[in-house]
């Protein structure tokens, strides 16, 4: 970064220290117009005048209004009482009518305008217009130039009051996105958290369920069947290592120096894996797919996945020994439709245990993310039942055009 310019350094001191600077002068000049009216004999009514034009400058950005009003009376009175002109008058006026434009609300510049017009043309004709021999043209021509010249003054002011709102403005607007953006940040890390949180319960439960499951099955199987205690193990090994696969990759986001671990994101289309794998962890269930089924974007396809996959663990969990349970998913134009019901004792179970847990709260919250809804609840007569509509749309493929309704 190039160094800055002594210009540029005072520039940014002077913004920070405001008050100094207009100390600095107001103090400056009242000790020149001192210097000049003691050095030329003049009495204390003009000393008097020069601390009264002089001492409010060091408040006319902070207090531009109080500042302007005092220098401004004080002025009209100099204009009536001194014959001639304070040596201070014509550097403290001006600033003051500077101050008022720049820094003043509107109503009160443009009031401070009027006010300065008809100031500086009687001082015109008072203090320029003076002298033997004069014509009512010279008194105008006079009046005219001092009026023209605190116009110009004003016109300054004004504009560079114009300048500073602007930056203020800018500088309020950079704030606030800073600030839209940090919440934005916050709001982001928030749904990442709970997205990840859903996803591991979803994750864990299902997988630490199916485990117990042949774990409980393989045990009882060891001694009258060892080929099937055998196969509950392997069952056992396969879904541990897909539950560990599966969260490596979403804990993969929370390193960052790490390499990211990616699966493949489940969907629709694993679905029946998915019920032949409850299945091979003793649930008897059934699928059942009505409609004409086709490829929807990964959103949609994950959470119709997870519904399925908690749904079937709580029937698991729940519903006691040979429970059946089936699923339904029907594919309308706009809309997927999955049901899982059983005919086990879960019902009570599943509604006394949801205050602690997350997983008919996960269900509806993946519903509502998309668009839809989710009703889960008991059966008359025994057992439970989970049905979700989520709207769903063809995923967009630049390259190909095709029915969206067309089955894959």
């Amino acid at each position: 970064m190039a160094s800055r310019t002594p210009f540029e350094r005072w520039h940014r001191w002077s913004r920070t220290h405001v008050p100094a600077v207009d100390a600095v002068w107001a103090g400056l000049l009242t000790a020149f117009g001192l210097a000049v009216t003691v050095g030329s004999g003049g009495s204390g009514v003009d000393a008097g005048f020069v601390l009264g034009l002089c001492v409010p400058l060091a408040w006319r950005r902070t207090r531009p209004v109080v500042a302007g009003a005092v220098v401004a009376a004080v002025a009209f009175v100099h204009l009536a009482v001194l014959p001639e002109m304070s040596p201070v008058a014509p550097f403290a006026v001006p600033t003051a009518i500077y101050a008022l434009a720049a820094y003043a609300p509107r109503r009160v510049a443009v009031g401070a305008l009027a006010l300065a017009m008809i100031g500086g043309a009687l001082a015109g004709v008072r203090y320029f217009g003076d002298y033997e021999g004069r014509t009512r043209t010279d008194m105008v021509v006079s009046a005219t130039t001092v009026g023209l010249f605190v116009a110009g003054v004003w016109a300054f002011g004004r504009m560079r009051g114009l300048r500073v709102r602007e930056v203020e403005a800018l500088t309020e607007r950079n704030r606030l996105l800073e600030v839209e953006r940090v919440k934005e940040a916050e709001l982001a890390a928030t749904q990442e958290r709970t997205r990840i949180a859903r996803e591991m319960h979803d994750i864990v439960a299902h997988s630490l369920t199916a485990i117990i499951a042949q774990a409980d099955g393989g045990r009882y199987a060891a001694t009258s069947d060892p080929s099937a205690a055998v196969g509950a193990l392997s069952t056992i090994s396969d879904t541990g290592r897909r539950a560990l696969t599966d969260m490596r990759s979403l804990l993969s986001v929370l390193r960052d120096d790490d390499r990211r671990e990616f699966t493949t994101t489940p969907g629709v289309r694993e679905i029946g894996v998915l019920v032949d794998r409850m299945r091979a962890s003793g649930l008897d269930v059934t699928y059942t797919v009505t409609g004409d089924p086709r490829e929807i974007t990964a959103g949609p396809g994950l959470s119709v996945y997870r519904i399925v996959q908690e749904s079937l663990t709580n029937v698991l969990k729940h519903a006691g020994p040979r429970a059946l349970a089936a699923v339904t998913l029907t594919w309308r134009p706009d809309t997927v439709t999955v049901e899982v019901v059983d005919d086990g004792r879960g019902a009570a179970a599943l509604v006394e245990s949801r205050p602690g847990g997350q997983g008919l709260t996960g269900i509806e919250e993946r519903a509502r993310l998309h668009g839809g809804r989710a009703l889960t609840g008991p059966r008359p007569g025994g057992g439970f039942r989970v049905r979700a509509e989520i709207p769903v749309e063809a995923p967009r493929s630049p390259s190909k055009h095709r029915d969206p309704g067309q089955a894959t």
